[in-house]
């Protein structure tokens, strides 16, 4: 009798412990940092600058914002996402024209903050694409920081590919996920 007391006992033990064993959750596979933009003109290896207009220019001094109407993109407010060539950090005219209507509302409204996640396409480690999702959030960053919102109102979140809006191993698909979301 006592024998099956103990062995029950144990059953029992090993059934609660393993009961109180911890599930991964999903939303914890990606490591964030987030980062102060602190010091962020004229950083190392910056391959986009904010030229005196606002505008965003590459290495090559090509600005990359030209006059552009409403009704070439429609309302830029509308859009909270930018997207972004692939392996790329320097923002198109459509995604320039999105940051500066943006930046120029929240300088009008100082008092929210904005959060701005850098996302990669699937392809690459995955330190490589936390690396250029966090440099594309800083390329937007920069034009929110030269367009007079304030630097503690910005904090920058890379998820490199960790968090897909397409799946598929498409062109199409990889164009969706190479993005900054604009947050507040």
């Amino acid at each position: 009798m006592q024998k099956i007391l103990t062995l029950s006992l144990i059953v029992l033990l090993g059934i609660g412990v393993s009961a109180c064993q911890s599930q991964k959750r999903i939303d914890d596979i990606a490591e964030v940092e987030e980062w102060n933009p602190t010091g962020l003109s004229g950083g190392e290896g910056a391959e986009s600058t904010l030229s005196a207009s606002g505008l965003v220019e590459g290495d090559s001094g090509d600005t990359l914002a030209g006059v552009v109407t409403d009704e070439d993109f429609g309302d830029p407010l509308s859009k909270r996402v930018v997207y972004f060539d692939f392996d790329s950090i320097v923002l198109t005219p459509e995604a320039t024209r999105i940051v500066e209507a943006h930046a120029e509302y929240l300088a009008n409204n100082r008092d929210m903050a904005l959060v701005l996640e850098g996302h990669a396409d699937e392809r690459g480690t995955r330190e490589y694409n936390l690396a250029l999702g966090e440099s594309r959030a800083k390329a937007v960053a920069e034009v929110f920081l030269g367009l007079g919102v304030s630097e503690d109102a910005i904090r920058i979140i890379s998820y490199g590919e960790e968090r897909p809006v397409d799946l598929g191993p498409s062109e199409d698909a990889w164009s969706l996920n190479r993005r900054v979301e604009i947050l507040y």
